[in-house]
């Protein structure tokens, strides 16, 4: 049985990625001196740390544009929906497990803006990774017919 996914749910899904997006370079400067630490790095391997960096904001960025622009499209039961959304659907299942596995919250410090943050943050990705596995669960039932 295939359920209805609100579209106004994939949309702030789509505006919370984007959040994340541009609120990412904050993070990483304020939050967590990302940049004292990678300049301990040899030269290439900061600008692959750099770069891994851009590709997260900008994948974060691109989903959420995705999400905003295509909110039908992404629930249309086709082949290239079950691909982009289990793509989307795994990216976000996979940051979740990570935050929970690898990222102690005891590292965020403790001012009271940060610590509030990262919960809102962590409530986004859980966020993320429901919407995106709805929608793949719902196009993998319309397709397979099941």
């Amino acid at each position: 049985m295939k359920y209805n996914i609100l579209n106004w749910l994939i949309v702030v899904a789509g505006i919370g990625q984007i959040f994340t997006a541009l609120i990412y370079p904050y993070i990483r400067h304020r939050v967590f001196d990302w940049y004292t630490d990678v300049k301990q790095l040899k030269p290439l391997n900061q600008e692959i740390a750099k770069t891994y960096g851009r590709y997260i904001q900008g994948l974060n960025f691109s989903f959420g544009c995705i999400a905003i622009v295509l909110s039908k499209e992404l629930q249309n039961g086709t082949t290239l929906a079950i691909a982009l959304t289990g793509l989307i659907c795994a990216y976000w299942v996979g940051k979740v497990a990570t935050q929970i596995a690898y990222y102690p919250m005891y590292t965020i410090p403790q001012k009271t803006i940060f610590k509030v943050g990262s919960y809102f943050m962590n409530m986004l990705f859980v966020l993320f990774a429901l919407v995106f596995t709805w929608l793949f669960i719902n196009n993998c039932i319309s397709y397979f017919n099941l």
